[in-house]
C-alpha cells in the first residue's frame, strides 16, 4: 500500500524519527493508525450507547413518560442560584 503525506505531515513523521521517538517512519505510521482504530472503536462504542440512550427516551416518550422542559429549568433554577 502506498500513501500520500502532506509535506507538513512528512516533516511531523520525520522529526519524531529523527528525536528517537519511533525508529522509522513507517513505525511511526503504523503507531498513528493502531491510534486510529483504538479511536474508531472508542466512537463505535459510544455510538452504540447513545443510539441505546435514545430508543430508551423515544420509548418512554411513546409511553408518556416526559417532562415540560420549561417546568424542570424553573424547578432547577431556584437549586442552582442556592448559597
Amino acid at each position: 500500500m502506498n500513501i500520500s503525506l502532506t509535506p507538513e505531515q512528512e516533516k511531523f513523521i520525520d522529526r519524531l524519527v529523527e528525536s528517537g521517538k519511533y525508529i522509522s517512519a513507517s513505525d511511526a505510521v503504523s503507531q498513528a493508525v493502531r491510534l486510529l482504530q483504538d479511536r474508531y472503536i472508542v466512537y463505535q462504542g459510544r455510538l452504540a450507547e447513545l443510539q441505546k440512550e435514545i430508543t430508551i427516551g423515544i420509548e418512554a416518550s411513546e409511553r408518556g413518560e416526559v417532562f415540560d422542559g420549561e417546568e424542570v429549568f424553573a424547578e432547577l433554577d431556584p437549586e442552582i442560584r442556592a448559597p
